[in-house]
């Protein structure tokens, strides 16, 4: 049976940004795969394969394993510091607060920035030679000090603080948003059972919410394990290559160093790792939806 041409239309018009979309995201990441486990340098080459050397390589650099630490505390404390910080202003928000629009777009602003401007707001904020650390100092508090931004072991937290500056808005609009469609006689046939505020958030809502808790978590770890933006404009990686991740140390490797297949080998393992926390999520979700069904 032939189908109208108005039925075909949509199709039509979609196919091209779906083949082109295709073609480039899943394209790029196969010809990424390629170069993996070549010995391609300053160019590609497809004439030398060298299986998986590349990553052979990749796990004997110190740089790498500093990169992947920098990964593991920057998401843990990124990931909970935003999860957190977000529920706690969307509670408070969901008290009925005055000028809880004002507040609402207050908390939101943040996300509207980019990670560069973030990043380079929070290198003026946390310099301590024209930051928070010279401001409260002109204002006669000789004794204080904050430069962790200098020093090594401890710059990865300004880029954890800057990251949860940046992403706490968000968090906060999808906690919103989950509460406001909890309906109100839970709470109080709670309060009617003499539960207290707190345990009825700890022990009902926060139950009800855990598809906004997992949704939110598998946002947050996405940008915490993409992040170079934010990396670049607050620390460039340094000092040294002490708050390095595994982005930035692509980024190196491939377009700075001219390792372009050890760079793809890291990215590789970027992927590797997007996947084992978005394949799970998306198979419980599926699983869920079929046993409804």
């Amino acid at each position: 049976m032939l189908r109208s041409p108005e039925s075909l239309l949509p199709k039509l018009v979609v196919a091209p940004a779906f083949v082109l979309g295709f073609a480039f995201i899943y394209g790029l990441m196969i010809w990424n795969g390629v170069l993996s486990v070549t010995a391609s340098r300053m160019l590609p080459n497809y004439d030398q394969f060298v299986g998986l050397e590349q990553y052979r390589r990749l796990f004997e650099m110190d740089r790498w394993w500093v990169a992947l630490k920098n990964l593991g505390i920057f998401s843990v404390l990124y990931v909970g510091g935003a999860l957190s910080l977000g529920l706690t202003l969307a509670i408070f928000l969901d008290q009925k607060v005055r000028a809880e629009g004002f507040l609402r777009t207050v908390y939101l602003y943040p996300m509207a920035l980019s990670f560069i401007v973030t990043g380079t707001a929070w290198k003026w904020i946390l310099n301590p030679s024209m930051g928070l650390e010279k401001l409260m100092q002109d204002l006669g508090w000789s004794s204080f000090h904050f430069d962790w931004l200098v020093q090594s072991d401890t710059a990865i937290y300004c880029v954890v603080i800057a990251g949860i500056w940046q992403s706490a808005g968000f968090a906060m609009a999808l906690f919103l948003a989950g509460l406001r469609g909890i309906d109100d006689s839970i709470i109080k046939a709670a309060q009617m059972d003499g539960a207290s505020l707190p345990r009825i958030y700890w022990r009902i809502i926060l139950p009800i919410l855990r598809p906004v808790v997992f949704s939110t978590i598998l946002v947050l770890s996405h940008l915490s394990i993409k992040g170079f933006d934010l990396v670049m404009a607050l620390t460039a990686g340094g000092p040294g290559y002490s708050t390095d991740v595994p982005a930035t140390f692509m980024f190196v490797m491939s377009f700075t160093r001219g390792q372009i297949g050890l760079g793809a080998a890291s990215a590789t393992m970027m992927l590797a790792t997007v996947a084992a926390i978005v394949v799970p999520y998306l198979y419980s979700e599926l699983r869920g939806k079929l046993h409804d069904r």
